[in-house]
């Protein structure tokens, strides 16, 4: 097994086109670390950088303690599994599994027996002499993760391998993928997706990254860490609102005084909210945005029901919106609505909570649940609970 290393590693195509910008990474063996973006990021260019299937135009590439930067594929001790599965149609599903191995000289018998197990794991025994056109989308899935589980590499590479199933299908795959890496995690395992779903489940780790501007070294990382970090902290508006289904309601805002843990700011209609944030280096009378996620705003407890008890400790934030459309999705339901300045927002609804087009609501934003943003669009620090 091996560790992976990227040491500011970029990508640059003839005519000074930048894909991938200064990412620096440490993955540990066992890590399951998900790259995830927009369209354009550059997380399959990087996947595919690390594969040996893309130069490497600047910075340095480690697996284990050698640096690989000019080393062919082969040499390198990776397995990917490929969107499209690649399989060989003229093969079985043993020959498939077993093609890598024959084609290092492992023997025979041995391969046999590798073979044997990876399809007992993956519950493909049953059709090793099958052929991939008598399989489902599924279980050629599972083949193509067998054929990179049976080389036992030091590094797992996976582009977007789920993306050609359908949703029953990719949940029931994505629980597959969990389980062998729990069971058998063992090597650094990078997967590339452009689902939230996929990289907020399956991650240790995820790398967030961000497309750069036409001529712009911006770094291609835009955030790192576990997933929960990411959608509880963003560290800037980019990652705020690409993170969560809805996005992250925004709110153009200016600050109005400062506290040690908490930001007063004005919104477009005049409404003042507290937010619990440390103030950093804002001045008085600066743009300010503040985040709220939909599931963090509730209605006023006398519009909830005079039975509801709010536990939220309402802290007199609030603001007034009116709602434009209901979303109903069986086990929870969404109001569109118009918030202070006509600003376009989401509220997720509680159970116990009625409305109807064209209410005006009253809803409350719980300081230390709200986000807020400087004119940079970099987070101000949330202040800790109760210090």
């Amino acid at each position: 097994m091996a560790s992976l290393t990227l040491n500011k590693v970029g990508k640059t195509y003839p005519g000074g086109v930048s894909v991938v910008n200064d990412v620096s990474l440490e993955i540990a063996d066992g890590e399951f670390c998900v790259f995830v973006g927009p369209s354009g990021c550059g997380k399959s260019t990087l996947l595919r950088m690390i594969a040996g299937l893309e130069d490497i135009t600047e910075g340095d590439l480690m697996i284990g303690d050698r640096r690989v930067n000019d080393l062919a594929p082969s040499e390198r001790n990776v397995a990917m599994v490929f969107q499209n599965y690649a399989l060989y149609p003229h093969m079985s599903v043993a020959q498939n599994l077993g093609f890598g191995l024959g084609m290092s000289g492992v023997p025979r018998a041995k391969a046999d027996a590798q073979v044997r197990e990876v399809a007992t794991m993956l519950q493909i025994d049953h059709l090793l002499e099958r052929r991939p056109k008598d399989l489902s989308g599924g279980q050629r899935q599972r083949v193509a993760i067998g054929r990179a589980l049976v080389r036992n590499p030091g590094v797992f590479l996976f582009d977007e391998p789920l993306s050609n199933l359908d949703a029953a299908l990719r949940t029931q795959t994505r629980l597959e993928i969990a389980r062998l890496h729990r069971a058998h995690g063992r090597a650094a395992t990078v997967y590339v997706t452009h689902d939230q779903v996929e990289a907020m489940t399956l991650a240790d780790r995820m790398v967030l990254l961000q497309p750069a501007p036409p001529g712009s070294r911006q770094p291609s990382v835009a955030q790192s860490g576990p997933p929960m970090t990411l959608y509880n902290a963003p560290r800037n508006l980019f990652v705020a609102g690409f993170l969560g289904s809805p996005r992250m309601n925004f709110l153009p805002a200016h600050v109005v005084s400062l506290a040690d843990r908490a930001v007063l700011v004005q919104l477009a209609d005049g409404t003042h909210l507290s937010v619990a944030v440390r103030p950093g280096e804002v001045a008085v009378g600066s743009a300010a945005t503040l985040g709220i996620r939909a599931e963090h705003l509730a209605l006023s407890p006398a519009e909830a029901g005079a039975d509801h008890h709010d536990n939220s400790k309402n802290n007199g934030n609030h603001i007034r919106a009116s709602v434009q459309w209901l979303e109903h999705l069986g086990d929870q339901s969404f109001a569109y609505v118009h918030g202070p300045g006509n600003t376009p927002m989401v509220v997720r609804l509680k159970e116990h909570e009625v409305v109807k087009i064209g209410d005006t609501i009253t809803l409350n934003v719980p300081a230390g649940r709200a986000h807020l943003f400087d004119a940079a669009g970099d987070a101000l620090v949330r202040a800790p609970a109760g210090v």
